[in-house]
């Protein structure tokens, strides 16, 4: 009989407290204080050394400058089968499709078909 291949993905919550420590560090390197002890809670809560942080996190971290992080943080931490911790934002919508980009040639293709379109409609009435 052949063995079920499933992927082990661990998918967890957590609201990182991060006060206690950025506390210890001077106030002018406080957020990036406050950033290492957000990846050292995940190490140690996760068990896996590759943390990597999402850009709506990174960005909500350091919201208010290097002075003044967030005293805590709601994170959703999902580790894949190679032992990857990928952490985002709780309830962090994720990015919309990226458009499709046009070139030069469709948008003056589109102009004048516009063009032409308000001229039959000038011309009918």
């Amino acid at each position: 009989m052949a063995k079920k291949t499933t992927e082990k993905t661990i998918e967890r919550t957590y609201n990182v407290p991060l006060r206690k420590e950025y506390m210890k560090a001077p106030r002018w390197n406080r957020t990036k204080k406050a950033v290492t002890a957000l990846r050292q809670f995940l190490v140690r809560h996760m068990k896996s050394e590759d943390v990597r942080l999402s850009k709506e996190l990174n960005e909500e971290m350091w919201k208010h400058g290097i002075k003044n992080p967030p005293h805590h943080v709601k994170v959703k931490a999902v580790k894949d089968e190679k032992g990857v911790v990928m952490v985002e934002l709780f309830g962090a919508e994720k990015p919309a499709s990226k458009k499709v980009k046009t070139t030069k040639k469709e948008k003056k293709t589109a102009k004048t078909e516009s063009k032409a379109a308000k001229e039959e409609t000038t011309q009918a009435e």
